[in-house]
């Protein structure tokens, strides 16, 4: 697993990757500031019960909870930009490492556009179930990297695996390599959570899980 992430992101410096950076980061960006924004609007739109300093305490831990949202959301977000350019990216790898291979039928941007799409509205709904603890010190970082290492572990797993095999083909090699998703999704969400080289970390993580289902499809002699 670490020579794959290696090698993943060794090839985010090819010219072949650079076009689909730059697109990502622009878009990782822009839906960011659109969340920080929408979420900044909302709090001061709000007047709960007419008392200004009680309105004022309402708001500014309503605040702080947003930020710690809009962070722990950060990942999901990068990672619906990313489905833009899933094959983009993924061919590149292809090419570069696995020549020899058939070339992968892949999905239409639409599919995995919705595909993502999904994942990040079933993250948000379990992100804000698990609020809470997130304001827990100690639980909130098992409960971030635990959720969130499955969901998108699972997702970039799904993203990939969907390019070369049929639904439940693909299905069939997660049951047996679930745990090494899991594992790929803490590294991913890891990286994600690091300031600067999360805004790349999307693009790297779609190489990462090239490399990891080649691996996991070579483990198991084929699908």
């Amino acid at each position: 697993m670490p020579r794959n992430l290696l090698l993943a992101v060794r090839q985010a410096f090819d010219p072949a990757f650079r076009a689909v950076a730059l697109k990502t980061v622009a878009i990782s960006a822009a839906l960011f500031a659109a969340l920080i924004l929408a979420v900044g609007w909302a709090l001061h739109a709000i007047e709960l019960v007419g008392i200004g300093w009680l309105d004022w305490t309402i708001k500014a831990v309503a605040g702080a909870g947003a930020v710690v949202l809009s962070i722990v959301l950060f990942p999901l977000i990068a990672t619906l930009a990313v489905g833009l350019f899933l094959e983009e990216i993924a061919d590149a790898v292809d090419a570069k490492h696995y020549p020899d291979k058939p070339e992968a039928p892949g999905q239409s941007i639409l599919s995995s556009t919705f595909s993502t799409g999904k994942l990040v509205l079933i993250a948000l709904a379990l992100n804000l179930l698990v609020l809470p603890l997130y304001l827990v010190p100690g639980i909130n970082v098992f409960v971030f990297y635990g959720l969130n290492g499955y969901l998108l572990g699972r997702e970039y797993f799904e993203l990939v695996a969907l390019r070369r095999l049929e639904p439940r083909a693909a299905r069939r090699v997660f049951r047996k390599s679930r745990w090494r998703v899991f594992v790929g999704g803490i590294l991913i969400t890891l990286l994600l959570s690091i300031p600067v080289i999360n805004w790349l970390m999307p693009m790297i993580a779609t190489a990462f899980m090239v490399h990891e289902f080649d691996a996991m499809e070579r483990r198991q002699g084929g699908t």
